[in-house]
């Protein structure tokens, strides 16, 4: 069987400038790198279009740690769409190196459903990663250069600096650290620590930003500290924000690439979805909806976490309006969430999948809370037998929705064909009417708790009083109008990665309050969440290889 990568570089890909063609955007319109990649300016962004154009969701049921094919299933869609005569851009998020060359590997689909140049993608791309680094560290030198100043010194208190580091790698070494140490000429010693770039307030500040001057404005709002004498520090006191905006000046626009089988495909922006919203830029998404008439968009994680975050975050903070949901299941994942053990995954087992249906029936239910009905995409895997998929089918046809198999992995589009036409049904129908779970202006607490017994299913929420003492912090900053952005586990509807399934019965703790002020969001934090991961005893980095000719082997 041929590897993703194989696949790829076998594939026939077009210049960029007849992608862009097909955008009817000129050759002179758009900034290329390379013959394969190109930046696309803002210009081209137009809400009277926008409003006349459809958005599609994708997201998935809770995942297994490989995965359950959401960005497979939004390119393999979007080649159906486009099969069946809808005009159709994917918009995707960018992929982080730490991800590449830890566990899970790259983020550009796989089989016969990748955006391509898939190495390209998955590696440095355009650089959008390693600008937002930079602005990023660029605030943390101005932080400690203004500590160590003594003609403009603001009073900074080390130990309340809420500001770190990044670099996009995982480096379980960095998380906690000292600086400034070898004397006076080296700063004062702090602690100090590093995240990795998508957990960033630069990134998730870019995923937020309408437009450049938007941009520089949540800049300037991001939080950086207190004063000796309890006043709050923002980047703007330390005129940071012009500065990292220069830094940000190509990243802010959206990159084009393409699918297999030549359709556009917009890739931009890469938060994390379990402390982070998980979704590509809100400019990327107008971007797609300017230029066709469909955008597919996928969330991470399950829909407990991005899906949620995309439609009270995203959607509610740029006037989106999504009028369809496809939602991702596997059979492996209904055995994971029925009890199977991680060697039975790919086991037959029909009882395993009927109790596991309990997650994504939870998650359909969910969907529907905001007024959405979804289609569920079975992304196929050849261990499926066909008794699981059946029954899968005639579960979710009570529950009044389609569940159609999907061969994008094996087909491609050919094999999205199905799924492609109903998702158009659903969005002809005009019965979708999309509405949030909350009121940003509702207290934090009532926002979480909404979030926690609606979404989760959980009996309610406790707070340690560490939170109690950020929740005050958040109350006195004028924060509290915010929404919520809360940073779990993906691996249950719980915030303990023990409960698979449907959990029933249970509270969700909400250990310690994080927020990002220019992103616009608050951050409970359920457990322990890793902002730097590390890597795992075997990395992915290990069976990578690069011939004298510059090909790649065991990227995927």
């Amino acid at each position: 069987m041929k590897s993703d990568i194989e696949i790829a570089q076998e594939s026939e890909i077009r210049h960029i400038k007849t992608i862009a063609e097909k955008l009817n955007i000129a050759e002179d319109d758009i900034e290329m790198y390379g013959k394969y990649k190109a930046k696309l300016p803002l210009k081209f962004i137009d809400e009277n279009k926008i409003k006349k154009h459809h958005l599609v969701l994708v997201t998935a049921m809770s995942p297994t740690p490989a995965g359950e094919g959401k960005t497979t299933t939004s390119i393999g869609l979007t080649e159906g769409l486009n099969k069946i005569g809808a005009q159709t851009t994917v918009v995707l998020r960018e992929p982080s190196l730490g991800p590449v060359f830890g566990i899970k590997g790259g983020a550009a689909g796989g089989g016969y459903a990748q955006v391509i140049p898939m190495e390209d993608i998955n590696l440095h791309f355009t650089g959008d990663f390693s600008a937002i680094e930079k602005a990023n560290n660029l605030l943390s030198a101005l932080i400690d250069n203004n500590i160590h100043s003594k003609s403009k010194n603001l009073g900074i208190d080390p130990r309340t600096i809420a500001w770190k580091r990044v670099m996009d790698m995982n480096d379980r070494a960095l998380r906690d650290i000292t600086i400034g140490l070898g004397g006076t000429a080296n700063g004062i010693p702090r602690q100090d620590g590093f995240n990795i770039t998508p957990a960033s307030e630069v990134m998730a500040i870019l995923c937020m930003s309408e437009n450049f001057e938007d941009l520089k404005t949540r800049l300037g709002n991001i939080y950086v500290g207190q004063t000796f004498d309890k006043q709050p520090i923002y980047a703007r006191d330390l005129k940071a924000e012009n500065a990292m905006a220069i830094l940000l000046k190509d990243a802010v626009k959206p990159n084009l690439v393409q699918t297999m089988e030549g359709n556009p495909a917009i890739i931009h922006g890469g938060p994390f979805a379990n402390i982070a919203q998980g979704t590509n830029t809100i400019l990327a998404t107008k971007m797609g909806l300017s230029l066709t008439d469909y955008v597919v968009t996928e969330a991470g994680f399950g829909a407990d976490l991005g899906a949620e975050k995309f439609l009270d975050i995203k959607c509610v903070s740029g006037g989106l309006k999504p009028e369809a949901v496809v939602l991702v299941a596997t059979i492996r994942a209904l055995r994971h969430h029925g009890g199977a053990s991680k060697d039975a995954y790919n086991t037959p087992d029909l009882e395993k999948v009927k109790a596991g249906f309990e997650n994504l029936k939870k998650h359909i239910e969910n969907i529907k809370k905001f007024g959405l009905n979804p289609v569920v995409a079975i992304n196929a895997f050849p261990t499926d037998s066909e008794e699981e998929i059946n029954l899968v089918q005639e579960r979710c046809a009570t529950l009044g929705v389609k569940a159609i198999l999907a061969h994008g992995f094996s087909k491609g589009g050919d094999g999205m064909i199905e799924l492609a036409e109903a998702v158009v049904e659903e969005v002809s129908s005009g019965a979708n009417q999309f509405t949030p779970l909350y009121n940003w202006e509702l207290p934090i607490k009532e926002k979480i708790d909404k979030i926690a017994k609606e979404i989760y299913g959980a009996d309610g929420v406790d707070y340690t009083k560490q939170a109690l003492k950020g929740l005050a912090q958040l109350n006195a900053l004028g924060l509290d109008k915010l929404p919520i952005c809360m940073a779990k586990t993906q691996k249950s509807f719980s915030d303990d990665d023990s409960l698979i399934g449907r959990p029933k019965d249970f509270r969700i703790t909400v250990r310690e309050f994080e927020f990002a002020a220019g992103a616009g969001f608050v951050i409970p934090i359920l457990g322990n969440m890793m902002r730097m991961p590390g890597l795992p005893t075997t990395p992915a980095s290990e069976n990578m290889f690069i011939d004298n000719n510059g090909k790649i082997s065991g990227l995927s």
